[in-house]
């Protein structure tokens, strides 16, 4: 850019560059190197072309083009030396100033759109699936905790004066300015973004609404988060996954700070009173951001293994994590989202509790041990999913609600424990029901097998069955 906007202010002066070198005692080849970029100027030259150009030193060096036409043709250059282009073995090309600016605008807009597509983090299904079975398998051997994210977190809040509790509104703020960003609430967001950044003018826009874990607090920082942990545009959808698991990560690690929320979990530990809720009420975050946090913490620091699960309804999984040993539903890829869990496992049960929107305790006896298992139905937009925190029988006494009598039996994957209808009910309804699935649009979800693909027979039979009689 330095070259550009050289050669732009010196031809606006009418100088040639034999002209400017007698100013300023260089020779023209000289500063033909600068101006095409192959030569870095030292900064006693930066001065000396300055003020032979009557300019400040600052205007040579921004790093804004001086015109379309300069802009276009850094572009062209850099488009040229990326390696994703290169591969494609063309002969280098030398836009010199009698290549009309269409013909450039033409050209740059190819190689623009030719980099997006060779980049563009695509996968089918199985590979989207067996990239999120890698990173959960990643996630769980080292229990979910990020050493360099709880870093980087720790460092963002270090220069706003967070001393402990739910980070203000005016701290949070204080931490994207720090970083050189504004924020800018707007109502006419695209519907398939939850933030827009402009990096030109360093603006992060997002609309003012909440989304279960995804308030616009957390959206703020876990945009922040790209920038912060130096992300680049994703090679591929298994990198993609990561550095959207590492924004999440870190926006948890700021709303949830973790020398303060270890030093709450260690005491209520101590206290024999463990609950995801306080963690949520004292920092003023969602109940599933909360027992997301408890996961990044609880083994590092407390030395409890545990497992999470959000699900929804009709007992279909759209996340999960474990370091305790309990076995989930899987495809032969490994991955989880999109199976259904069993009908006994806590996640299911809650939505029949008297208050699903409080926590509801239960013991699962399942083939891989027994757990003391917390759900809560967290309310979404459109619908509530449960959220589920799991951990060993011999861990429960740390927490609150192991007094609970609910117990449940699970010998999934067994398919007599639920997979399969009762015998009674299948023999009754078998080939005279005929549903219509609803379609899943989950990123990862794969429609589960089966006569009708997503539907759980059980279900439409039990329901045939109530309306049988009448």
């Amino acid at each position: 850019m330095f070259g550009q906007r050289l050669r732009h202010i010196r031809r606006a002066r009418g100088l040639t560059l034999t002209e400017l070198g007698e100013r300023v005692g260089r020779a023209p080849s000289a500063l033909s190197l600068l101006e095409n970029g192959r030569r870095e100027p030292k900064l006693s030259l930066i001065e000396a072309l300055a003020s032979a150009l009557s300019v400040s030193p600052d205007e040579l060096v921004r790093r804004q083009p001086p015109s379309r036409r300069a802009q276009l043709e850094v572009a062209f250059a850099e488009a040229q030396r990326d390696p994703v282009l290169a591969d494609l073995g063309l002969p280098a090309l030398r836009v010199g100033a009698k290549v009309p600016t269409d013909v450039l605008e033409h050209l740059v807009a190819l190689q623009d759109e030719l980099r997006r597509q060779r980049l563009k983090p695509t996968a089918t299904p199985e590979e989207a699936r067996a990239a999120n079975a890698e990173l959960r398998v990643m996630m769980s051997a080292r229990g979910n905790y990020f050493a360099d994210i709880e870093a980087a977190a720790a460092d963002a809040l270090a220069p706003v004066g967070y001393t402990g509790g739910a980070l203000s509104q005016g701290m949070l703020l204080a931490v994207v300015n720090h970083h050189g960003f504004s924020v800018r609430y707007v109502q006419d967001l695209p519907r398939s973004a939850r933030s827009v950044t402009d990096l030109r003018n360093r603006r992060i826009y997002l609309r003012q609404e909440s989304l279960g874990m995804h308030t616009p607090r957390a959206v703020l920082l876990q945009t922040l988060g790209h920038f912060v942990l130096g992300h680049s545009v994703p090679a591929d959808f298994g990198e993609f996954l990561r550095q959207r698991v590492e924004a999440n990560y870190f926006a948890a690690a700021v709303l949830v700070p973790e020398e303060a929320a270890a030093s709450f979990l260690r005491s209520a530990k101590q206290a024999r009173d463990l609950a995801v809720e306080d963690l949520r009420d004292v920092f003023s975050v969602s109940y599933e951001m909360a027992a997301h946090r408890f996961t990044n913490l609880a083994t590092h620091h407390l030395g409890v293994p545990c497992h999470f699960v959000k699900n929804d309804e009709g007992g279909i999984i759209y996340k999960a994590y474990e370091n305790d040993g309990v076995v989930f539903p899987a495809d032969p890829t490994g991955a989880i989202e999109g199976q259904r869990m069993c009908r006994s496992w806590s996640g299911r049960q809650v939505f029949a509790a008297a208050d699903p929107f409080s926590p509801y305790f239960q013991y699962s006896d399942t083939p891989s041990g027994t757990y003391l298992c917390t759900a809560l139905v967290d309310p979404g937009r459109e619908r509530g999913f449960a959220v589920t925190l799991g951990v060993r029988y011999e861990d429960s006494r740390w927490f609150r609600g192991r007094d609970t009598t609910v117990r449940m039996k699970s010998f999934c994957p067994a398919p007599e424990c639920c997979q399969r209808p009762p015998a009674a009910l299948a023999t009754r309804w078998e080939g005279m029901a005929w549903p219509s699935a609803r379609a899943h649009s989950h990123i990862l979800l794969a429609l589960p097998s089966g006569s009708f693909p997503g539907v759980d027979e059980t279900d439409v039979f039990e329901f045939l069955d109530r309306h049988a009689a009448s």
